[in-house]
């Protein structure tokens, strides 16, 4: 079950971040839950250096914001690859 709320999640942390970083028409579904669960993955990397601990996996606010902020800076890394800025 906690896949599933992961996948629930990760899709839209990713939906969320890609309005944010303006990439909403050029991502389906699929994309956003990929980006979504590997900027969970991410946040929860970075955010575990200073001690924050959110998972998606059993939803709550923290590990939905902890998503939105890597899938963030998933999608900002991906544009300073591609277009050479981070908007």
């Amino acid at each position: 079950m906690g896949w599933i709320v992961a996948l629930i999640v990760g899709g839209i942390a990713g939906w969320l971040a890609s309005m944010v970083m303006n990439r909403n028409g050029s991502m389906g579904i699929v994309l956003n839950i990929v980006v979504g669960c590997i900027g969970s993955i991410l946040g929860n990397f970075l955010l575990n250096q200073f001690g924050i601990v959110g998972s998606v996996q059993n939803f709550s606010l923290i590990g939905l914001l902890v998503a939105i902020i890597g899938a963030v800076v998933l999608l900002g890394i991906v544009n300073l690859v591609q277009r050479g800025s981070v908007r």
